[in-house]
């Protein structure tokens, strides 16, 4: 009965969707930190960040001799002497063949134009016609294609003749449910004859919020029609950790699942609880740090996925967020071995370390009862020993 079933056929350097709880698209979250992070902790697969198309026409992949990471650098056109941008990044030993690159757009020339361009280092693209903010659906891209069909169903078929068969990767589709199960039907199934190798369906509707329950009532009938086309169906809407998104991948029939929410708040949701589930805050940060750190990672997003897994009401949440550097939240957390490092991605990024500002740090941190009599260790100092095992094991799997 299984052989029946038809299936579209994953090309020699891409990657089946089937049987794989993975993280989900997310702008700032899903930069290539958070990631590996996820990765370690049992992710089967990683979508990046949404790109837009525009953005990577035009960029220069470049390798870092400082991370060992692949950067789409853009330089500046007006001739002037500003600093290069990088659009996107990705550690090929780390996460080539499980790297899905999501793409905004809303032209099937520009979308070729700019999958030509990554396709050699992931194992999938990816068009995001589900994102419903505004920079997204600018343009006409994100969930403003599921009111062109025509267009979106065009790009899909550009890419998989024009870019998924000449590098042997998949190609695949992220969208929204429409107003109606009926409507909803019938944007699926158009989709699925366009050569996808995979569909994500992420179960609300456009207008709503992440706050508004998921409706998952249409999420069989959609599975069935990817199954009888051969596309692998994944899901998404409220899937909190690894074991929860095995439940409702065998309640709903569907072929995989995508967390987003919980993942940005522990990139750990992903290890089963058999395996010891998800691991404590005051864990996850420092092993985040070490690899965001040895990956070159922006100061901004880093600071910003910090005040995402540390909670609001700890102490050290406030001290966290008001580092301006790399050096100074190594400083805050006590992650004395760090210092150095971080010093040296703090140079290269043009961020200058105000000795007097960590200064101020490590005194509020005192005035808060942070630090414990002289000679006995913080209860952070205590932390960073415990891990230390821990991040030397990342290290070594980052480098290997």
């Amino acid at each position: 009965m299984t052989s029946s079933v038809p299936k579209v056929p994953i090309p020699r350097n891409g990657v089946d969707y089937r049987n794989k709880v993975v993280l989900a698209p997310m702008v700032r979250s899903g930069e290539l930190p958070t990631r590996l992070l996820a990765l370690r902790y049992g992710a089967d697969l990683v979508w990046g960040p949404e790109t837009i198309d525009r953005a990577m026409i035009g960029t220069t992949r470049r390798v870092s001799p400082h991370s060992s990471t692949v950067d789409f650098v853009r330089f500046p056109s007006n001739g002037k002497a500003q600093k290069e941008s990088v659009i996107f990044s990705t550690l090929p030993q780390g996460e080539k063949d499980r790297l899905v690159f999501q793409m905004g757009t809303s032209s099937p020339e520009r979308a070729v134009q700019a999958g030509k361009i990554v396709a050699a280092d992931v194992a999938g693209i990816d068009v995001n016609a589900g994102c419903p903010k505004p920079f997204s659906v600018s343009g006409g891209m994100g969930a403003a294609l599921l009111k062109t069909p025509d267009l979106l169903c065009s790009i899909l078929e550009a890419l998989v003749k024009e870019v998924g068969v000449e590098y042997e990767i998949g190609i695949s589709v992220k969208i929204r449910l429409l107003e109606t199960p009926e409507m909803t039907e019938g944007l699926v199934r158009k989709l699925c004859a366009t050569g996808i190798t995979g569909l994500t369906i992420h179960c609300r509707t456009t207008p709503m919020r992440p706050r508004e329950r998921a409706i998952r009532d249409q999420l069989r009938m959609i599975a069935g029609i990817c199954r009888e086309n051969g596309v692998a169906c994944l899901m998404n809407g409220d899937v909190e950790d690894r074991d929860h998104a095995l439940q409702l991948m065998e309640e709903y029939q569907v072929d995989g699942a995508m967390i987003a929410t919980c993942a940005e708040k522990n990139p750990s949701c992903f290890r089963s609880k058999a395996d010891g589930g998800a691991v404590p805050w005051d864990e996850i940060v420092p092993e985040y740090v070490k690899i965001a750190l040895q990956v070159d990672n922006r100061w901004g997003n880093t600071k910003f996925l910090l005040g995402q897994f540390i909670p609001g009401k700890q102490r050290v949440y406030n001290e966290v967020m008001r580092c301006r550097s790399h050096e100074e939240v190594c400083e805050v957390l006590r992650l004395d071995d760090l210092g150095s490092l971080a010093k040296e991605v703090d140079e290269r990024r043009g961020i200058n370390a105000n000795s007097e500002s960590g200064k101020r740090s490590k005194d509020l941190i005192e005035s808060e009862g942070l630090v414990e009599n002289q000679g006995r260790k913080t209860k952070r100092a205590k932390l960073q020993d415990e891990m230390q095992p821990l991040v030397t094991e990342q290290v070594v799997a980052l480098s290997a």
